[in-house]
Protein backbone atom coordinates (compact mmCIF):
# COMPACT_ATOMS: atom_id res chain seq x y z
CA UNK A 1 0.00 0.00 0.00
CA UNK A 2 2.81 2.35 1.03
CA UNK A 3 5.07 1.37 -2.19
CA UNK A 4 1.87 1.74 -4.46
CA UNK A 5 1.04 5.24 -2.50
CA UNK A 6 4.34 7.20 -3.10
CA UNK A 7 5.36 5.48 -6.42
CA UNK A 8 1.96 5.37 -8.69
CA UNK A 9 0.46 8.74 -7.18
CA UNK A 10 3.39 10.95 -5.24
CA UNK A 11 4.10 12.66 -9.34
CA UNK A 12 -0.55 12.67 -9.37
CA UNK A 13 -0.16 14.56 -5.89
CA UNK A 14 2.60 16.98 -7.18
CA UNK A 15 1.26 18.25 -10.59
CA UNK A 16 -3.04 17.43 -9.91
CA UNK A 17 -3.14 18.44 -6.35
CA UNK A 18 -0.07 20.96 -5.52
CA UNK A 19 -0.14 21.91 -8.67
CA UNK A 20 3.11 22.68 -8.98
CA UNK A 21 4.09 24.18 -12.93
CA UNK A 22 6.06 22.36 -15.65
CA UNK A 23 9.28 23.83 -14.24
CA UNK A 24 8.88 21.99 -10.47
CA UNK A 25 7.40 19.06 -11.74
CA UNK A 26 10.64 18.29 -13.97
CA UNK A 27 12.82 19.24 -11.33
CA UNK A 28 10.76 16.57 -9.02
CA UNK A 29 11.38 14.25 -11.78
CA UNK A 30 14.66 14.78 -12.24
CA UNK A 31 15.00 14.08 -8.46
CA UNK A 32 13.03 11.04 -8.26
CA UNK A 33 14.99 9.59 -11.20
CA UNK A 34 17.86 10.16 -9.34
CA UNK A 35 17.04 9.47 -6.23
CA UNK A 36 15.67 6.22 -7.15
CA UNK A 37 18.95 5.06 -8.88
CA UNK A 38 21.46 5.99 -6.08
CA UNK A 39 18.76 4.63 -3.39
CA UNK A 40 18.92 1.06 -5.75
CA UNK A 41 22.68 1.27 -5.55
CA UNK A 42 22.55 1.41 -1.77
CA UNK A 43 20.53 -1.93 -1.69
CA UNK A 44 23.13 -4.39 -1.99
CA UNK A 45 24.65 -2.81 1.23
CA UNK A 46 21.63 -3.29 2.96
CA UNK A 47 21.61 -6.41 2.21
CA UNK A 48 24.75 -6.78 3.40
CA UNK A 49 24.07 -5.71 6.64
CA UNK A 50 20.65 -7.83 6.83
CA UNK A 51 23.16 -10.61 6.46
CA UNK A 52 25.62 -9.62 8.75
CA UNK A 53 22.95 -8.69 11.80
CA UNK A 54 23.30 -10.83 14.80
CA UNK A 55 20.61 -10.47 17.36
CA UNK A 56 17.93 -12.38 19.31
CA UNK A 57 15.33 -11.37 17.66
CA UNK A 58 17.41 -12.67 14.33
CA UNK A 59 18.54 -10.92 11.48
CA UNK A 60 15.43 -9.92 9.63
CA UNK A 61 13.21 -8.14 12.23
CA UNK A 62 15.14 -6.03 14.00
CA UNK A 63 15.69 -3.97 10.37
CA UNK A 64 11.52 -4.62 9.81
CA UNK A 65 10.70 -2.93 12.64
CA UNK A 66 12.78 0.36 12.11
CA UNK A 67 12.07 0.49 8.44
CA UNK A 68 8.29 0.19 8.18
CA UNK A 69 8.44 2.96 11.38
CA UNK A 70 10.77 5.46 9.47
CA UNK A 71 9.11 4.75 5.99
CA UNK A 72 5.92 5.22 7.54
CA UNK A 73 6.47 8.51 8.91
CA UNK A 74 8.00 9.84 6.09
CA UNK A 75 5.40 8.81 3.49
CA UNK A 76 2.95 11.05 5.39
CA UNK A 77 5.80 13.59 5.38
CA UNK A 78 5.86 13.48 1.57
CA UNK A 79 2.21 13.87 1.07
CA UNK A 80 1.69 17.08 3.46
CA UNK A 81 1.58 20.45 2.35
CA UNK A 82 3.78 22.34 4.62
CA UNK A 83 3.61 25.43 2.61
CA UNK A 84 7.00 25.82 1.40
CA UNK A 85 7.42 26.92 -2.49
CA UNK A 86 9.94 27.21 -5.13
CA UNK A 87 13.59 26.21 -4.35
CA UNK A 88 12.73 25.78 -0.65
CA UNK A 89 9.95 22.86 -1.37
CA UNK A 90 12.36 21.02 -4.20
CA UNK A 91 15.14 20.95 -1.55
CA UNK A 92 12.86 19.51 0.97
CA UNK A 93 11.14 17.12 -1.32
CA UNK A 94 14.56 15.54 -2.63
CA UNK A 95 15.23 15.37 0.99
CA UNK A 96 12.31 13.25 2.17
CA UNK A 97 12.52 11.18 -1.16
CA UNK A 98 15.92 10.45 -0.68
CA UNK A 99 15.14 9.24 2.96
CA UNK A 100 12.17 7.34 2.06
CA UNK A 101 13.98 5.56 -0.34
CA UNK A 102 16.43 4.47 1.61
CA UNK A 103 14.10 3.60 5.31
CA UNK A 104 12.05 1.82 2.36
CA UNK A 105 14.78 -0.28 1.60
CA UNK A 106 15.54 -1.26 5.49
CA UNK A 107 12.07 -2.89 5.31
CA UNK A 108 11.56 -4.44 2.12
CA UNK A 109 14.83 -6.09 2.28
CA UNK A 110 14.60 -7.37 5.35
CA UNK A 111 11.20 -8.97 4.69
CA UNK A 112 11.22 -10.65 1.55
CA UNK A 113 14.90 -12.24 2.63
CA UNK A 114 13.11 -13.65 5.01
CA UNK A 115 11.97 -16.29 2.19
CA UNK A 116 14.38 -18.45 1.85
CA UNK A 117 14.83 -19.15 5.62
CA UNK A 118 11.09 -20.23 5.86
CA UNK A 119 11.26 -23.35 3.55
CA UNK A 120 13.95 -25.08 0.74
CA UNK A 121 11.08 -26.89 -0.98
CA UNK A 122 10.42 -25.23 -4.48
CA UNK A 123 6.57 -26.12 -3.73
CA UNK A 124 6.39 -24.86 -0.43
CA UNK A 125 7.90 -21.30 -1.34
CA UNK A 126 5.07 -21.59 -4.38
CA UNK A 127 2.39 -21.33 -1.70
CA UNK A 128 4.39 -18.92 0.85
CA UNK A 129 5.53 -16.31 -2.26
CA UNK A 130 1.82 -16.41 -4.07
CA UNK A 131 -0.19 -16.27 -0.33
CA UNK A 132 2.74 -13.20 0.09
CA UNK A 133 1.66 -11.46 -3.26
CA UNK A 134 -1.96 -12.00 -2.84
CA UNK A 135 -1.40 -10.16 0.16
CA UNK A 136 0.55 -7.41 -1.23
CA UNK A 137 -1.89 -6.75 -4.48
CA UNK A 138 -4.74 -6.70 -2.01
CA UNK A 139 -3.03 -3.78 -0.63
CA UNK A 140 -1.94 -2.16 -3.73
CA UNK A 141 -5.10 -2.57 -5.57
CA UNK A 142 -6.81 -0.55 -2.59
CA UNK A 143 -4.80 1.98 -2.92
CA UNK A 144 -5.37 1.96 -6.85
CA UNK A 145 -9.15 1.05 -6.34
CA UNK A 146 -10.17 4.01 -3.36
CA UNK A 147 -7.43 6.32 -3.89
CA UNK A 148 -10.15 8.30 -6.09
CA UNK A 149 -13.66 8.55 -4.32
CA UNK A 150 -11.79 8.11 -0.67
CA UNK A 151 -9.83 11.14 -1.37
CA UNK A 152 -12.96 12.80 -3.29
CA UNK A 153 -15.17 12.06 0.17
CA UNK A 154 -12.51 13.31 2.44
CA UNK A 155 -11.73 16.59 0.10
CA UNK A 156 -15.35 17.44 0.45
CA UNK A 157 -15.10 16.66 4.39
CA UNK A 158 -12.26 18.32 5.32
CA UNK A 159 -12.25 21.38 2.07
CA UNK A 160 -9.13 20.69 0.45
CA UNK A 161 -7.76 17.67 -1.52
CA UNK A 162 -4.09 18.45 0.24
CA UNK A 163 -5.24 17.81 3.57
CA UNK A 164 -7.39 14.53 2.23
CA UNK A 165 -4.37 12.81 0.06
CA UNK A 166 -2.59 13.67 4.02
CA UNK A 167 -5.06 11.77 5.78
CA UNK A 168 -5.23 9.35 3.20
CA UNK A 169 -1.44 8.59 3.71
CA UNK A 170 -1.74 8.45 7.28
CA UNK A 171 -4.53 5.28 6.91
CA UNK A 172 -2.26 3.61 4.90
CA UNK A 173 0.25 4.09 7.30
CA UNK A 174 -1.32 2.55 10.24
CA UNK A 175 -2.60 -0.07 7.82
CA UNK A 176 1.69 -0.75 7.71
CA UNK A 177 2.55 -0.61 11.11
CA UNK A 178 -0.54 -3.15 11.83
CA UNK A 179 0.54 -5.55 9.42
CA UNK A 180 3.97 -5.90 9.78
CA UNK A 181 3.64 -6.30 13.74
CA UNK A 182 1.88 -9.62 12.09
CA UNK A 183 5.42 -10.80 10.14
CA UNK A 184 7.73 -9.72 13.37
CA UNK A 185 5.40 -11.07 16.27
CA UNK A 186 4.12 -14.42 14.41
CA UNK A 187 6.82 -15.12 11.66
CA UNK A 188 9.28 -18.29 12.57
CA UNK A 189 12.58 -19.25 10.40
CA UNK A 190 13.26 -22.84 10.51
CA UNK A 191 16.60 -24.19 11.19
CA UNK A 192 18.24 -26.91 8.28
CA UNK A 193 21.56 -28.02 7.54
CA UNK A 194 21.32 -25.95 4.37
CA UNK A 195 20.27 -23.14 6.23
CA UNK A 196 22.24 -22.78 9.50
CA UNK A 197 25.23 -23.46 7.98
CA UNK A 198 28.18 -20.20 8.02
CA UNK A 199 25.64 -18.45 10.28
CA UNK A 200 28.76 -16.53 12.04
CA UNK A 201 30.45 -15.48 8.87
CA UNK A 202 30.21 -12.13 8.29
CA UNK A 203 30.10 -10.80 4.56
CA UNK A 204 32.44 -7.87 3.48
CA UNK A 205 32.09 -5.61 1.10
CA UNK A 206 33.60 -7.27 -1.96
CA UNK A 207 31.86 -10.74 -0.61
CA UNK A 208 28.84 -8.69 -1.16
CA UNK A 209 29.91 -7.86 -5.36
CA UNK A 210 31.16 -11.78 -5.67
CA UNK A 211 27.69 -12.80 -4.04
CA UNK A 212 26.21 -10.71 -7.25
CA UNK A 213 28.26 -10.64 -9.93
CA UNK A 214 29.61 -14.14 -9.49
CA UNK A 215 26.08 -15.77 -9.23
CA UNK A 216 24.94 -15.58 -13.15
CA UNK A 217 21.96 -16.69 -12.37
CA UNK A 218 21.34 -13.62 -10.11
CA UNK A 219 22.25 -11.43 -12.79
CA UNK A 220 20.17 -12.87 -15.41
CA UNK A 221 17.24 -13.14 -12.89
CA UNK A 222 17.78 -9.38 -12.02
CA UNK A 223 18.14 -7.97 -16.16
CA UNK A 224 14.62 -9.75 -16.61
CA UNK A 225 12.95 -8.64 -13.30
CA UNK A 226 14.02 -4.80 -14.12
CA UNK A 227 12.82 -5.08 -17.49
CA UNK A 228 9.67 -6.47 -16.81
CA UNK A 229 8.93 -4.06 -13.93
CA UNK A 230 10.38 -1.17 -16.27
CA UNK A 231 7.06 -1.84 -18.10
CA UNK A 232 4.72 -3.11 -15.39
CA UNK A 233 5.37 0.28 -13.46
CA UNK A 234 5.27 2.44 -16.64
CA UNK A 235 1.69 0.87 -17.31
CA UNK A 236 0.81 1.36 -13.88
CA UNK A 237 1.48 4.84 -13.34
CA UNK A 238 -0.52 6.08 -16.81
CA UNK A 239 -3.55 4.70 -15.04
CA UNK A 240 -4.77 7.66 -13.40
CA UNK A 241 -3.47 10.37 -16.27
CA UNK A 242 -5.26 7.54 -18.57
CA UNK A 243 -8.63 7.80 -17.07
CA UNK A 244 -9.48 11.64 -16.53
CA UNK A 245 -7.16 12.92 -19.72
CA UNK A 246 -8.10 10.25 -22.79
CA UNK A 247 -11.19 8.60 -21.57
CA UNK A 248 -12.45 12.25 -19.79
CA UNK A 249 -14.30 9.90 -16.54
CA UNK A 250 -11.34 10.03 -13.78
CA UNK A 251 -14.17 8.20 -11.68
CA UNK A 252 -13.63 4.88 -13.75
CA UNK A 253 -10.72 4.40 -12.62
CA UNK A 254 -11.69 2.95 -9.70
CA UNK A 255 -13.67 0.79 -10.98
CA UNK A 256 -11.79 -0.43 -13.85
CA UNK A 257 -8.73 -0.52 -11.16
CA UNK A 258 -10.96 -2.71 -8.86
CA UNK A 259 -11.75 -5.59 -11.50
CA UNK A 260 -7.94 -5.92 -12.44
CA UNK A 261 -7.36 -6.34 -8.19
CA UNK A 262 -9.82 -9.10 -8.97
CA UNK A 263 -8.19 -10.46 -11.55
CA UNK A 264 -4.64 -10.12 -10.37
CA UNK A 265 -5.65 -11.80 -6.95
CA UNK A 266 -7.36 -14.37 -8.61
CA UNK A 267 -4.48 -15.32 -10.92
CA UNK A 268 -2.45 -15.38 -7.84
CA UNK A 269 -5.16 -17.62 -6.08
CA UNK A 270 -4.88 -20.05 -8.95
CA UNK A 271 -1.25 -20.23 -9.60
CA UNK A 272 -0.58 -23.37 -7.22
CA UNK A 273 -2.94 -25.38 -9.00
CA UNK A 274 -1.49 -24.49 -12.98
CA UNK A 275 2.23 -24.60 -10.79
CA UNK A 276 1.21 -28.62 -10.82
CA UNK A 277 0.28 -29.06 -14.22
CA UNK A 278 2.84 -26.94 -15.83
CA UNK A 279 6.78 -26.15 -15.86
CA UNK A 280 7.77 -22.46 -14.68
CA UNK A 281 9.03 -22.03 -18.31
CA UNK A 282 5.33 -23.28 -19.45
CA UNK A 283 3.48 -20.68 -17.24
CA UNK A 284 5.91 -17.65 -18.24
CA UNK A 285 5.32 -18.07 -21.84
CA UNK A 286 1.81 -18.47 -21.39
CA UNK A 287 1.36 -15.69 -19.40
CA UNK A 288 4.36 -13.64 -22.10
CA UNK A 289 1.25 -14.26 -25.09
CA UNK A 290 -1.73 -12.90 -22.41
CA UNK A 291 0.05 -9.89 -21.88
CA UNK A 292 0.91 -9.23 -25.34
CA UNK A 293 -2.87 -9.99 -26.47
CA UNK A 294 -3.61 -7.29 -23.49
CA UNK A 295 -1.86 -4.87 -24.34
CA UNK A 296 -2.52 -5.18 -28.01
CA UNK A 297 -6.66 -4.80 -27.46
CA UNK A 298 -5.74 -1.85 -24.75
CA UNK A 299 -4.28 0.10 -27.15
CA UNK A 300 -6.65 -0.39 -30.49
CA UNK A 301 -9.83 0.14 -28.19
CA UNK A 302 -12.13 2.92 -28.96
CA UNK A 303 -12.77 4.54 -25.38
CA UNK A 304 -15.05 2.18 -24.24
CA UNK A 305 -14.85 0.16 -20.83
CA UNK A 306 -15.65 -3.07 -22.64
CA UNK A 307 -12.95 -3.86 -24.92
CA UNK A 308 -10.84 -1.57 -22.40
CA UNK A 309 -11.53 -3.65 -19.25
CA UNK A 310 -10.93 -7.03 -21.97
CA UNK A 311 -7.46 -5.77 -22.65
CA UNK A 312 -6.43 -4.92 -18.93
CA UNK A 313 -7.81 -8.27 -17.58
CA UNK A 314 -5.27 -9.90 -19.91
CA UNK A 315 -2.98 -7.60 -19.01
CA UNK A 316 -2.92 -7.91 -14.98
CA UNK A 317 -3.70 -11.65 -15.12
CA UNK A 318 -0.76 -12.16 -16.97
CA UNK A 319 1.85 -9.91 -15.17
CA UNK A 320 0.04 -11.38 -11.78
CA UNK A 321 2.01 -15.24 -12.88
CA UNK A 322 4.61 -13.26 -14.27
CA UNK A 323 5.09 -11.35 -11.13
CA UNK A 324 5.04 -14.54 -8.82
CA UNK A 325 7.33 -16.56 -10.97
CA UNK A 326 10.09 -13.93 -10.69
CA UNK A 327 9.73 -13.84 -6.99
CA UNK A 328 10.36 -17.93 -7.28
CA UNK A 329 13.42 -17.28 -9.25
CA UNK A 330 14.75 -15.03 -7.38
CA UNK A 331 14.31 -17.17 -3.96
CA UNK A 332 16.08 -20.19 -6.21
CA UNK A 333 19.13 -18.48 -6.66
CA UNK A 334 20.34 -17.88 -2.61
CA UNK A 335 20.63 -21.56 -3.28
CA UNK A 336 22.27 -21.19 -6.45
CA UNK A 337 24.61 -18.65 -4.95
CA UNK A 338 25.11 -21.16 -1.90
CA UNK A 339 25.67 -24.38 -4.04
CA UNK A 340 28.64 -22.23 -6.69
CA UNK A 341 30.13 -19.69 -4.26
CA UNK A 342 30.05 -21.39 -0.85
CA UNK A 343 28.14 -19.00 1.05
CA UNK A 344 24.60 -18.02 1.40
CA UNK A 345 23.66 -14.78 1.19
CA UNK A 346 19.87 -14.03 1.44
CA UNK A 347 20.07 -10.49 1.87
CA UNK A 348 22.38 -9.69 -0.47
CA UNK A 349 20.53 -11.38 -3.07
CA UNK A 350 17.01 -10.24 -1.94
CA UNK A 351 18.65 -6.32 -1.93
CA UNK A 352 17.83 -6.97 -5.69
CA UNK A 353 14.41 -7.06 -5.55
CA UNK A 354 13.80 -3.25 -4.01
CA UNK A 355 16.81 -2.34 -6.12
CA UNK A 356 14.82 -3.38 -9.17
CA UNK A 357 11.99 -1.93 -8.13
CA UNK A 358 13.42 1.18 -7.79
CA UNK A 359 14.88 1.03 -10.79
CA UNK A 360 11.44 0.06 -12.21
CA UNK A 361 9.63 3.04 -10.36
CA UNK A 362 12.70 5.07 -11.53
CA UNK A 363 12.16 5.46 -15.13
CA UNK A 364 8.43 4.93 -15.15
CA UNK A 365 8.42 8.34 -12.79
CA UNK A 366 10.72 9.42 -15.44
CA UNK A 367 8.72 8.83 -18.36
CA UNK A 368 5.63 9.83 -16.66
CA UNK A 369 6.98 13.51 -16.00
CA UNK A 370 8.72 13.67 -18.74
CA UNK A 371 5.57 12.84 -21.00
CA UNK A 372 2.76 14.95 -18.95
CA UNK A 373 4.70 17.73 -19.47
CA UNK A 374 5.81 17.52 -23.40
CA UNK A 375 2.06 16.23 -23.82
CA UNK A 376 0.65 19.02 -22.61
CA UNK A 377 -1.08 17.12 -19.73
CA UNK A 378 0.47 18.92 -17.06
CA UNK A 379 -0.37 22.80 -17.99
CA UNK A 380 -3.83 21.54 -19.28
CA UNK A 381 -6.43 23.38 -17.29
CA UNK A 382 -9.14 20.61 -18.52
CA UNK A 383 -8.79 17.46 -19.97
CA UNK A 384 -10.18 18.80 -23.11
CA UNK A 385 -7.28 21.11 -23.48
CA UNK A 386 -5.13 18.27 -24.40
CA UNK A 387 -4.66 17.45 -27.94
CA UNK A 388 -4.98 14.00 -30.16
CA UNK A 389 -1.40 14.32 -30.53
CA UNK A 390 -0.53 14.13 -26.95
CA UNK A 391 -3.34 11.95 -25.86
CA UNK A 392 -1.56 9.68 -28.73
CA UNK A 393 2.13 10.40 -27.39
CA UNK A 394 0.56 9.09 -23.83
CA UNK A 395 -0.85 5.82 -24.93
CA UNK A 396 2.27 5.06 -26.32
CA UNK A 397 4.25 5.38 -23.66
CA UNK A 398 1.42 3.63 -21.88
CA UNK A 399 1.48 0.82 -23.64
CA UNK A 400 3.82 0.12 -26.57
CA UNK A 401 6.89 0.89 -24.84
CA UNK A 402 6.43 -0.86 -22.01
CA UNK A 403 5.13 -4.06 -23.83
CA UNK A 404 8.20 -3.99 -25.73
CA UNK A 405 10.45 -4.24 -22.29
CA UNK A 406 8.12 -6.90 -20.63
CA UNK A 407 9.32 -9.29 -24.19
CA UNK A 408 13.09 -8.00 -23.57
CA UNK A 409 13.20 -9.40 -20.19
CA UNK A 410 11.07 -12.45 -21.33
CA UNK A 411 14.01 -13.44 -24.10
CA UNK A 412 16.64 -12.70 -21.72
CA UNK A 413 14.93 -15.72 -19.00
CA UNK A 414 14.33 -17.84 -21.77
CA UNK A 415 18.10 -18.06 -23.40
CA UNK A 416 19.89 -17.51 -19.92
CA UNK A 417 17.73 -19.19 -16.95
CA UNK A 418 18.57 -22.61 -15.84
CA UNK A 419 17.42 -23.44 -12.38
CA UNK A 420 14.53 -25.70 -13.31
CA UNK A 421 13.15 -28.53 -10.70
CA UNK A 422 15.63 -31.17 -11.42
CA UNK A 423 18.66 -28.81 -11.75
CA UNK A 424 17.42 -27.11 -7.93
CA UNK A 425 17.15 -30.80 -6.94
CA UNK A 426 20.71 -31.28 -7.08
CA UNK A 427 21.71 -28.48 -5.67
CA UNK A 428 19.99 -28.87 -2.38
CA UNK A 429 21.35 -32.60 -2.62
CA UNK A 430 24.58 -31.42 -3.22
CA UNK A 431 24.61 -29.10 -0.22
CA UNK A 432 22.96 -31.41 2.11
CA UNK A 433 26.11 -33.62 1.50
CA UNK A 434 28.68 -31.04 2.10
CA UNK A 435 26.93 -29.93 5.21
CA UNK A 436 26.44 -32.91 6.79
Amino acid sequence: MVYSMVSMYLIFYLSDILKLDDAAILYATNIMLAARIFDALNDPIMGTIVDNTKSRFGKFKPWIVFGSLLSGLITILLFTDIGLKGSKFIAMFAVLYVAWGIAFTTNDISFWSMLPSLSTSQKEREKIGAFARICANIGLFFVVSAIVPITNALGNVLGSMRSAYMVFAMGIVAVLLIFQAVTVLGVKEIDTPVISKEKNEATSLTGMFKAIFKNDQLCVTAISMSLFMIGYMTTTSFGLYFFKYAYKDEGMYSIFALILGVAQLTALSVFPLFSKKFTRKQLYAGSIILVICGYIIFFFSPMNMIPIGIGGLCIFFGQAFIQLLMLMFLADTVEYGQWKLGKRNEGVTFSIQPFINKLGGAVASGIVGYIIVISGINSAITPDDVTEEGLLLMKLAMLILPLISILAGFIVYLTKFKIDSVFFGKILSDLEKNQS
